[in-house]
């Protein structure tokens, strides 16, 4: 089954420098229908109210970090099989670990290339 590169990802990061980076790399990969939250609370609003077919978060961020917003992801009965990517600068064993439990679908570690995004959203959605 082909990816449907006309799904609706949501990009979550604190800085808008970020924001603008991945959506760029989204776009040279052929998604286009990209939506952005500034924060976790913001992104589970958004997620709750339309449907997405890819997350993609930075782990450091306030009120709500990517981690607890995967947390909440997963607790959702209708948001728990959405594909979820955590983006973070620490590459600590004990971070993937973290990540891993609580149910994330692929990690990037910072700073990544598009071939790198790539690679981590085929082996989440598959080949494209």
């Amino acid at each position: 089954m082909a990816v449907d590169l006309g799904m609706k990802v949501l990009i979550v990061d604190d800085y808008q420098t970020m924001l603008r980076v991945l959506k760029s790399l989204l776009r040279q990969l052929k998604f286009n229908c990209i939506d952005a939250a500034s924060n976790g609370a913001e992104a589970l609003q958004k997620l709750r109210q339309d449907a997405y077919g890819l997350v993609i978060s930075d782990w450091d961020m306030a009120p709500v970090n990517g981690l607890e917003l995967l947390c909440e992801v997963r607790a959702d009965k209708t948001l728990q099989h959405l594909p979820f990517i955590i983006i973070t600068g620490e590459s600590t064993t004990e971070r993937m670990i973290q990540a891993k439990q609580a149910g994330v679908s692929n990690y990037i570690i910072k700073p990544f290339t598009a071939e790198t995004l790539r690679t981590k959203l085929v082996g989440v959605l598959g080949d494209f």
